[in-house]
């Protein structure tokens, strides 16, 4: 399929449809084809036709998601620059992506020092829609996802990749359409945020966004209600948050109800349910790597799911991916025996950016089905059924999901051993009392004022990555191979 002319096709036969409700505002896909057209007409004035990424912030406005279609329009890829996050940070991704130009919808330059285009400011120019040619290894975005050694990694994904990637949802008949009224509630820095705004917009259908002022699980469920949304895609810490609310929940228009970026654990699926009592309810896994997500498993209501330790199975791969799961020197193991989660297809990224040494650890290529094929490892630890249901049962890493953001652990102890002189620490994931994940940070030490150390973390990562809970221990205890064992660790949080 060729992406960007689906866009302005859609954008042209629902001309009079609402695409977007922002902070209580309407605004029409003929109101978005203006700003789209005003922010081409000036990057083709302001930005040279060799830069490949531009820099976005991530605003929750009107103007910052008609940038992105300007961009794709131009054949350019968005790199989003969430302004709350810390300086270096993105200093650090602007400088990795080689960023001149920045779109801008903010009353101030969030970056003074850069080509930065205001994209509120803009006089109306003719509407223009369309696109440059571009062949199926542009690059569409680039997302900068936390990285082991302090510095972010970033992860680009080519437009074939976001083409195999929609061509795959269609097929799982989660049917959207241009009555159809959807949610966006990810930051525009996580990847699912694509789907949640590219999904609709392909099919003309209107899009409800989450303020960035508002408490997002209340607000997510005032649009539920007040608006009937009708086509929702969630990470499931926003469930425990809702929980406590359940009895008061009736959305009978939810048709769909998708879950990504997390464990989702059965029982509160069960409950959610009876509040969407008329919706498909469907469990979505994937990495940024493998462009948004790639396997699927439909809940079924009134009959048994697969589980393990209560956490819904991940399901098959869709359409355009391929799985396997592997042992350590990458042999496919049996049915029903654990190993990496490893996948391959169209929707794979080219690889990180600028960064041969982690490409070679995590990508690997093997005679699969015939014909020599790039795999990805996951680090997810997995086993499949007899029907080839996927369980998730755990990282084989020490990556953690927050809010659905992916964290290396290893990047927070990074940042703690720079402030603490190398002071031994380790940072877990645990689950707190209403079943979200947090981030505990362990100290082998005497107890400390930990104000300073605090401080400079909020000055290096963004918040979902700052620990919630410190403690302290004379000494770390050992596992039986000498290392240390983070699941005691772990424990001493959830006690």
């Amino acid at each position: 399929m060729n992406l960007t002319f689906e866009i302005q096709s859609s954008i042209f036969a629902n001309y009079s449809n609402n695409a977007f409700y922002i902070s209580n505002k309407y605004y029409t896909y003929k109101d978005f084809s203006q700003i789209i057209s005003n922010i081409r007409s000036t990057i083709k004035k302001s930005a040279k036709k060799t830069e490949c990424f531009v820099g976005l912030i991530t605003n929750d406005d009107i103007h910052t998601y008609a940038s992105i279609i300007a961009l794709w329009l131009e054949g350019k890829a968005y790199v989003p620059l969430n302004p709350e996050f810390p300086l270096d940070r993105n200093l650090s991704v602007i400088k990795q992506a080689n960023i001149v130009t920045i779109l801008d919808s903010s009353s101030e330059k969030t970056f003074s020092s850069f080509n930065s285009i205001m994209t509120k400011t803009l006089s109306d120019s003719e509407v223009d829609l369309t696109p440059v040619e571009i062949s199926d290894n542009d690059f569409a975005y680039i997302f900068f996802t936390s990285g082991t050694t302090g510095t972010p990694k970033g992860v680009p994904i080519t437009f074939g990749n976001l083409s195999g990637f929609i061509e795959a949802q269609w097929a799982l008949n989660y049917t959207i359409t241009e009555n159809d009224r959807c949610l966006q509630m990810f930051e525009l820095t996580f990847d699912l945020s694509v789907v949640s705004y590219l999904a609709p917009i392909l099919k003309g259908a209107c899009v409800y966004t989450i303020p960035k002022d508002e408490i997002k699980y209340s607000y997510i469920f005032e649009l539920m209600e007040d608006h009937e949304l009708t086509y929702s895609l969630m990470v499931p810490s926003i469930l425990h948050y809702l929980r406590p609310y359940f009895d008061e929940i009736n959305c009978p228009s939810m048709k769909f109800s998708l879950f990504c970026g997390e464990a989702l654990p059965l029982d509160v699926t069960e409950e959610w349910s009876k509040c969407i009592p008329n919706a498909t309810i469907a469990n979505v896994y994937g990495p940024t790597e493998c462009t948004i997500y790639c396997m699927d498993y439909t809940y079924k209501r009134n009959s048994e799911n697969k589980t393990h330790n209560g956490v819904l199975t991940i399901g098959k791969n869709m359409l355009n991916t391929s799985t396997i799961i592997v042992d350590d020197d990458n042999n496919e193991v049996e049915t029903g025996k654990e190993g990496e989660l490893c996948l391959s297809g169209v929707q794979l990224t080219p690889g990180y950016w600028k960064n041969e040494k982690k490409n070679k650890q995590v990508f690997f290529d093997k005679h699969h089905n015939g014909k020599n094929t790039r795999f990805y490892r996951t680090g997810d630890l997995c086993c499949a059924d007899k029907d080839g249901d996927v369980l998730y049962l755990g990282r084989v890493d020490f990556q953690a999901k927050i809010q659905g953001f992916r964290v290396e652990l290893s990047e927070i102890e990074f940042h703690v051993k720079a402030t603490l002189n190398k002071m031994n620490a380790v940072a877990v994931a645990f689950t707190n009392s209403i079943h979200n994940t947090e981030i505990g940070l362990v100290i082998e030490s005497k107890p400390i004022n930990t104000k300073e150390l605090l401080d400079n973390l909020n000055e290096k990562l963004p918040k979902y990555m700052i620990p919630t809970q410190i403690k302290f221990a004379d000494s770390f205890p050992l596992n039986s191979n000498g290392k240390t064992d983070r699941n005691k660790l772990t424990k001493l949080f959830t006690k």
